[in-house]
């Protein structure tokens, strides 16, 4: 069997998406996707101009392989272009594998660990009120797992809140749009938070919340400290891990379990915070960390430390992803939750899928492949649209500061 061909398909139903499309000698073909939210064409750039080119006339089934050439090829190695390229290319080939074995492709990884994965929702409002109300409508749809962000006091934009009652989209405009930020607002704010939700919800719920890199590692440290009566499920990104080491001195001060790398590309991004037993949860993705092959490098590592994974699992990826992801989940034994922000029906219409939400748990399909496909004439009327993620900056003397 060869590759004869792959195309790179850019649609835009409600957001942007790119998804690679590998045909086979055979008549088999696989789909990956190549979404880098606010810089989409920069991958679909690298993959039409650098590793498409590459891949013709390979056998699909030789994956390790290509990977190995993908990666160690190019000489310049890692970064979210790279990585998510090489992403898309994997898990096409995985794709393209199970079904030459006729098999869902969970089974090709070794098969079930679990029956159904447990996922958690996204419950935001524009104050404390509203946020509990919102992890109390998702509790009622049966959620077993809740992340709670809240508007905050003085504070015009907030990470993960819409402030319009709608479900919430960062890259929101052609150019990157501008926050304010006040770390002491929201400090003063977010215990408060959680003594609210805990208090409505009651004990059995699991809680999360995302700083989303925002803090410093003594900020963290006080912060998860404060959030211990509320017994977090996880404290997500609390500050920016390109120092690693950080984590050591928020892991000195406080016991809510931390999760962290949906940025990540590779083991190396994780490795220190991995060995040294300074997170809980790796939220590495299908996408952005080199495809299945390569995050099953780092859920093996995790495993050996008892760290166990938290696949990023919101809509800044296609459904292609989540479905890659719910097999990759469905087999990996350290499994630990997986994000779920639901697409809309129209995201859903163009990429057709066998993966299902059940009261609170994701269930992947039976049939050969990963189980989603696109609808290329149905992708074709939604035309990329430009769309940036926006910057942050703080209230009081308009420093960049981390979104």
């Amino acid at each position: 069997m060869k590759i004869t061909a792959a195309r790179v398909i850019v649609c835009c139903p409600g957001r942007n998406f790119v998804t690679l499309k590998i045909e086979t000698d055979e008549g088999l073909t696989g789909i990956g996707d190549a979404t880098l939210n606010g810089r989409e064409l920069s991958v679909v750039s690298y993959l039409e101009e650098h590793v498409i080119p590459c891949l013709i006339g390979r056998d699909p089934q030789q994956i390790e392989d290509i990977w190995q050439y993908l990666y160690k090829g190019a000489y310049w190695r890692r970064g979210p272009v790279t990585m998510t390229a090489i992403a898309a290319v994997d898990t096409a080939l995985w794709d393209i594998k199970a079904k030459i074995a006729g098999q869902p492709l969970y089974q090709l990884l070794g098969g079930r660990s679990r029956t159904g994965i447990m996922s958690y929702a996204h419950a935001t409002g524009r104050d404390t009120a509203e946020t509990v109300d919102e992890v109390l409508r998702h509790k009622e749809m049966g959620y077993l797992a809740i992340r709670a962000q809240s508007g905050i006091p003085g504070l015009n934009k907030v990470y993960g809140v819409s402030g319009n009652g709608r479900m919430y989209e960062p890259a929101d405009g052609p150019l990157p749009g501008e926050h304010d930020w006040s770390t002491e607002k929201y400090l003063r704010h977010t215990p408060g938070l959680f003594q609210a939700v805990r208090e409505a919800v009651g004990p059995d719920t699991h809680l999360l919340h995302d700083a989303h890199h925002r803090l410093t590692p003594i900020e963290a440290g006080r912060l998860g400290k404060e959030l211990e009566p509320f017994h977090l499920f996880w404290l997500e990104d609390p500050t920016p891990a390109e120092n690693q080491e950080a984590f050591k001195l928020i892991r000195h001060h406080t016991t809510t379990p931390l999760a962290v790398g949906e940025i990540f590309n590779t083991v190396w991004d994780c490795k220190d915070l991995i060995e040294q037993q300074l997170i809980d949860y790796i939220r590495t993705t299908v996408t952005h960390a080199g495809g299945i092959t390569h995050l099953r490098v780092i859920a093996n590592l995790a495993s050996l430390y008892q760290v166990r994974t938290g696949c990023h699992g919101a809509t800044d990826m296609s459904p292609v992803c989540m479905g890659a992801a719910l097999h990759f989940d469905t087999w990996v034994p350290n499994f630990g939750i997986q994000e779920h922000m639901a697409h809309s029906e129209e995201m859903l219409s163009v990429f057709p899928h066998d993966w299902r939400f059940e009261k609170g748990m994701l269930y992947c399909g039976e049939s050969p492949g990963h189980g989603v496909d696109i609808d290329e004439k149905l992708a074709a009327k939604y035309p990329y649209q430009r769309a940036y993620l926006p910057v942050n900056r703080l209230q009081h003397d308009g420093t960049l500061w981390s979104w």
